[in-house]
């Protein structure tokens, strides 16, 4: 029973998350809205974790707080019929969309990280 709950919820983060993608480009989203949608659809379908999965414990911890979280706080922000719909579209949808712009901001801020400990250790 707990493992078809989570499996169930897990399902809904996916679809959701392809709505978020749809709802960052709907022209009824507010704008406030777009800007969160559009960050966490970004994250959470670029191809490269920002905490890399082979990392032990805290590796899976974008996936299992980071994302959600972030899916629910964008989620709060569309309003509900608007959400309904993009729901809809996105179960309907075959494939999931990839996020370019995402995988870049990650890599982005691996730079920032590596520049900032390089220059607490004084190498930079």
């Amino acid at each position: 029973m707990l493992i078809e709950n989570v499996k169930s919820w897990a399902r809904q983060i996916k679809r959701d998350i392809i709505a978020l993608w749809f709802a960052a480009r709907h022209p009824n989203t507010p704008l406030g809205a777009k800007l969160v949608a559009a960050a966490i659809a970004a994250y959470a379908l670029s191809p490269i974790d920002l905490i890399p999965d082979f990392i032990p414990i805290i590796g899976y911890l974008d996936d299992l707080l980071i994302v959600p979280a972030g899916v629910f706080i964008a989620v709060r922000l569309i309003p509900p019929v608007l959400m309904d719909e993009l729901r809809m579209i996105a179960s309907e949808r075959t494939t999931r969309p990839t996020s370019l712009l995402g995988a870049v901001g990650v890599v982005i801020l691996w730079i920032l990280a590596a520049m900032l400990v390089a220059h607490n250790f004084g190498v930079i």
